[in-house]
């Protein structure tokens, strides 16, 4: 009997999908070593938002997710400061892979705070800047916050005292006192974000910094500031004299009172 030699059709090589790479990679590596020459010299602000999707991102092409994360938040800062849940309505990220977003957020508020601590505050401005405006430049509500200092004008501590609109019951002098004596501290400043944009003082701003200034003169405490942050610049209760004002006022109300 004669046997018929079968032939099989030969089956196509398997792809190890483990190996290859997807697509971007190349792209990415490129990024990376950018990075890595250069600094962000060069970059796009949402080049950077890309490069740090990347880290939790391993298989996946980042750069139009890093492009409406931009368009979304309209400014490098806008996009780090944006909360989880804001982040994940766009598309391609989730709660695995804002992971970066979020870490170098916290990783340079860190580091601004602690570049502050034990720095002249009046005349080491530039850090105090520096720290207001990463941590409260670009919020969408108002966060006040208090400069704790001790003795010879240097940073001990710093403390988020309100969030939401600034208004003379939302800050309270005696808790402010509070927090001060808890850090040994012998003065004060004060700073607070306008999400306008816009730092011009509100008639409910000159009324809490009063406030803030009479009760740091009956403890003996010395305010020294309160800056409001805008787009980019900010107003100057010190600059601008109030600050010199209430002092003077506040002197001229208690030679008053003993004089009555």
């Amino acid at each position: 009997m004669r046997k018929e030699k079968i032939t099989r059709n030969p089956q196509p090589a398997t792809r190890n999908l483990s190996t290859k790479e997807h697509k971007g990679a190349g792209h990415r590596q490129r990024l990376r070593d950018r990075f890595l020459t250069n600094g962000l010299d060069g970059f796009h602000d949402y080049e950077v938002i890309e490069l740090l999707l990347t880290l939790a991102t391993p298989r996946k092409d980042c750069k139009q997710a890093a492009k409406s994360v931009l368009k979304r938040f309209k400014t490098l800062q806008g996009s780090l400061e944006a909360s989880p849940q804001e982040l994940c309505k766009i598309a391609g990220i989730g709660p695995k892979n804002l992971f970066g977003i979020k870490l170098i957020k916290a990783v340079a508020d860190r580091y601004l705070e602690k570049k502050l601590i034990h720095k002249d505050a009046i005349n080491d401005s530039k850090a105090l800047f520096d720290y207001l405006y990463h941590q409260i430049g670009d919020k969408r509500r108002e966060f006040f916050k208090a400069i704790f200092l001790n003795s010879k004008n240097q940073v001990i501590a710093a403390d988020t005292i309100s969030e939401g609109t600034l208004t003379a019951s939302s800050v309270y002098p005696r808790e402010v006192i509070q927090a001060a004596l808890s850090h040994d501290a012998a003065a004060l400043i004060f700073a607070h974000n306008h999400p306008s944009g816009d730092p011009q003082p509100s008639s409910e701003d000159i009324a809490v910094t009063r406030q803030l200034v009479f009760a740091g003169k009956v403890m003996g405490m010395v305010v020294h500031e309160h800056i409001i942050i805008g787009d980019n610049h900010y107003f100057s209760f010190a600059d601008q004299g109030y600050i010199k004002r209430m002092n003077q006022e506040f002197e001229k109300l208690t030679e008053q009172g003993s004089n009555a």
